[in-house]
């Protein structure tokens, strides 16, 4: 039976020359992973980035269709932007683990991926979004802790990003450090 959802894209991987794995977070099944065959290196890959914002037409476990829900040009074309989304794309595949409807979270996630399109300045969007996501997901800092505030220099960033990284890791039992976190060290240097 076909179904369809909105979904946003965590990780796709390869498990052969012409099969992946999508992870997704979606409205109606919160965290589902989807086969999705016959991609290999030309067709379609670049709809499944991170943080994509996708509508699905479903058969069990495998995509029928895929298309963008919405087109987030900026995040496809700056750099910047391109290196936030694959972090916070690594965060939320290591924090969304269950699959449980959960449209309120859903909602919050789409709103942030629209807010990083439309950003001037994504060098501290995801300092901002981390802080907002552990709200949500109920460990929230107080408003006094030293990883409230927002940093204003490439070191102070960094420091706070490996404070929340650690901060993350006390809270959520499947945390594992991101991999793209040297990566958008680097690229914010």
């Amino acid at each position: 039976m076909l179904s369809t959802t909105d979904a946003i894209v965590l990780s796709l991987q390869p498990i052969s020359d012409q099969a992946h794995i999508l992870h997704a977070y979606t409205r109606t099944g919160g965290r589902v992973n989807y086969k999705v065959y016959g991609l290999g290196r030309k067709k379609n890959a670049g709809l499944y980035s991170p943080l994509a914002l996708l509508q699905l037409t479903i058969d069990r476990h495998s995509i029928r269709t895929a298309q963008l829900s919405f087109v987030p040009t900026a995040i496809t074309t700056d750099p910047y932007k391109r290196t936030v989304a694959l972090f916070l794309g690594e965060v939320l595949y290591h924090v969304l683990r269950h699959p449980m409807p959960d449209e309120a979270m859903f909602d919050f996630l789409f709103n942030a991926i629209q807010a990083l399109d439309k950003t001037d300045e994504p060098q501290n969007f995801h300092v901002h979004f981390l802080i907002a996501f552990a709200a949500r997901l109920g460990f929230a800092m107080e408003e006094t802790h030293p990883l409230f505030t927002t940093p204003t220099t490439r070191t102070e960033r960094q420091e706070q990003l490996r404070g929340l990284c650690a901060y993350f890791s006390e809270h959520v039992e499947t945390w594992e450090s991101p991999r793209s976190l040297e990566i958008l060290t680097e690229v914010f240097d």
